[in-house]
């Protein structure tokens, strides 16, 4: 596996479609071996960043690097970057081996084991026209030329959308099985966190253009927590001494999000002689909710 050393950089990217700014000093930096989720509304900018990522679009202003090299107009480093777009294309009335064909004339790292190994674990037929193909079998087609390309770089836009739940687990081990064996770095786009839970350990959150958060999960998991707590008189409860982000009362059970390191918080909840504490983790989306309340944002109107 190769080392975190190398990285991609987006430096203050904006970009309009006529009046309509899609992008707006976007930055954010992505090790390699990271596996980076783009969470965001439809019509945040997703998609405009993964081409102008992949070199599709060219940005108004700033700069994309990959290991210190631009990436627009420059084959060199676009051989090591594979972009799996929502909107799927493949050539008319081609079938699977037609456009291996294809994918071997454009990427010189292309393994032709490695493809026929996917197309029969994702069980599709090669000689089968890929307009006959439903839309899961569609992306899973994309996600094996997408492989099989052995790239160091995979942008994907919407990856899981069209894909059963068991399909989706299924893609998400292949990808990160590349992280963990090649050092591949995915940047995987989507308007569902729970999606990017299972497998990215950094997340970004785009919204109208710009990046509102961007941060490492396991530092969010290890510095949020949610408690459940049962003390004898919770009226003269004194919480001024840990930062307390929600409260809720349901009867005798209190209901707490803190933040600050986790052997703090229990040493703290514990000296209130509790009859019942439990410290139990929050899921990302939870942690987001928090994370965006504490800056002023309803994070329902950014998501939904």
């Amino acid at each position: 596996m190769q080392t975190n050393n190398t990285k991609i950089e987006i430096n203050n990217i904006s970009k309009s479609f006529g009046e309509v700014k899609s992008l707006d000093n976007v930055t954010a930096t992505i090790k390699q071996g990271s596996i980076f989720g783009l969470v965001g509304s439809n019509g945040a900018g997703k998609s405009t960043l993964l081409r102008i990522m992949s070199g599709i679009y060219r940005q108004d202003y700033g700069d994309v690097l990959y290991d210190g090299k631009t990436i627009y107009s420059n084959p060199e480093i676009k051989q090591d970057i594979i972009y799996v777009s929502d909107d799927l294309f493949f050539f008319p009335h081609s079938t699977l081996d037609d456009m291996e064909d294809f994918y071997k004339r454009v990427y010189t790292n292309f393994d032709s084991e490695r493809y026929r190994e996917l197309c029969s674990m994702f069980r599709l037929e090669r000689n089968r026209k890929i307009t006959t193909f439903s839309k899961g079998m569609q992306k899973q087609a994309a996600m094996i030329f997408a492989l099989s390309s052995s790239p160091k770089y995979l942008l994907c836009d919407e990856t899981f959308d069209g894909l059963d739940p068991v399909m989706r687990q299924f893609v998400k081990r292949l990808i990160a099985s590349d992280v963990a064996d090649r050092g591949m770095t995915p940047i995987i786009a989507s308007h569902n966190l729970r999606e990017l839970e299972d497998n990215c350990d950094h997340v970004g959150l785009l919204h109208k253009g710009g990046i509102l958060f961007d941060k490492d999960v396991d530092d969010l998991r290890d510095n949020i927590h949610k408690v459940q707590l049962v003390v004898k008189d919770p009226d003269k409860l004194d919480l001024t001494k840990i930062h307390v982000v929600d409260f809720k009362r349901r009867g005798s059970i209190l209901s707490l999000v803190v933040k600050g390191e986790r052997a703090e918080c229990e040493t703290f909840f514990a000296s209130l002689n509790p009859i019942f504490f439990e410290m139990i983790p929050l899921s990302l989306e939870e942690i987001f909710i928090s994370e965006m309340e504490e800056k002023g944002y309803d994070f329902a109107n950014i998501i939904l």
